[in-house]
Parts: structure tokens; sequence; C-alpha cells
């Protein structure tokens, strides 16, 4: 589910560029706007870009990486586009609550096979607070709507750690071995991490 969009935009003319750019990277940082999705926009002028343009998802922000000599204009106009692109993209990747439900049983056989109970329902829900969140009398699972297009693995992380307090409801030795299993744990609490830190940052 992650996303990489690479676009060739220079005139073959344009290789005859000057000399390599000299100008060290800089990055800017553009707000959250309903155009990003509510995410924040980093735009990387890079010395090393020579011709091409990148766009990506990278722990809640959208990445645009430019070359360093491209003019403010260009680089405003094409924003919006791989802003969409990369939107599109993740739109058409995202899962549904029927979906997700049915991705949680999967972990549930894979990473807790010895539990004997499973979630009534796993959906979907606006959440600005927490990621997810377990009730244990009707066994329901909520996962935070923020991450729907996510990549897999961080999904799949919070899915674990849910399903682990259908059983377990604190987050003791126990919780912790259990979420242990899932093998891309520090990769997604650095991603989330690192969401959140856009997000407020």
């Amino acid at each position: 589910m992650e996303n990489f969009i690479q676009e060739e935009f220079f005139d073959a003319n344009l290789d005859q560029m000057r000399a390599k750019a000299t100008k060290p990277s800089s990055e800017l940082k553009i707000p959250g706007t309903e155009l990003s999705g509510g995410a924040e926009i980093r735009v990387i002028r890079s010395s090393r870009r020579k011709k091409s343009i990148g766009a990506y998802r990278e722990q809640g922000a959208i990445v645009i990486s430019v070359p360093a000599r491209l003019s403010n204009s260009k680089v405003s106009a094409v924003i919006p586009e791989l802003v969409e692109k990369i939107l599109t993209k993740e739109a058409k990747e995202r899962l549904t609550d029927s979906q997700l439900h049915e991705r949680s049983l999967y972990l549930l056989g894979k990473y807790l096979p010895e539990f004997l109970i499973t979630p009534a329902s796993v959906t979907w829900r606006s959440m600005n607070e927490r990621w997810g969140s377990c009730t244990t009398v009707d066994r329901t699972i909520r996962i935070s709507d923020r991450l729907n297009g996510a990549p897999e693995y961080v999904v799949d992380y919070l899915l674990v750690h849910e399903l682990i307090h259908l059983m377990i409801p604190d987050h003791g030795v126990e919780f912790e071995r259990l979420l242990a299993r899932f093998e891309s744990s520090d990769r997604a609490s650095a991603y989330l991490e690192g969401y959140e830190a856009g997000s407020s940052g």
C-alpha cells in the first residue's frame, strides 16, 4: 500500500542545462488542507535530482521531491496534480469495513491462534485522539479512519493490538509478549509516531 509516483516533466532540450546544481537540499512544509486530505505536504529540493520529481507518502505526510533548480512557479503548478494522484491511488487501496474485519480474522489465526474469542465487528471510525479501540463487552473493534490507505503493516499492527485487547484489557507484560509476535511492531510504531509528529508539527 505504499505509494511512489515519478514523472518526467522536462523537455529534451533541458537536458543541456547548466552545470550541476550546487545549492544544498532544502525543505518546505505546507500545512494540511482539504486538497491534501488533511496531510502535510513536504516539498524537498534536491541537488541530486536533474529531470524528475517524486511523490510519495511518508509517515502520514505527502512528500514531493523536486530538482533544486526548478522554479517556484513550476513547483506550485505540479503540486496539486501529484497530490491528487497520491490520494486517488490510495482511495483505490482503501479497505471497506468488511475487508477490515476479514483481515482481522486472518491476523487472529496467524498471531493469536490460542484465542477462542473473535471480534463481532471491526470498523473504521473517525478518531483524532486514538489509533484504535476495543470494547470487550460486545467484542467490537474500531480503527481510526485516518489510517485507511496507510501501509499494510501499520493497519495490521493496529488490528493485532486491538485483537489482543479482546482478552487482555491492559498493556502489561502479557500484552507486550503477545504483541511482540507481530514482526513489524517497531516499524509500525515508528510510522505512527512520525504521522503524529507531522500532524501536530
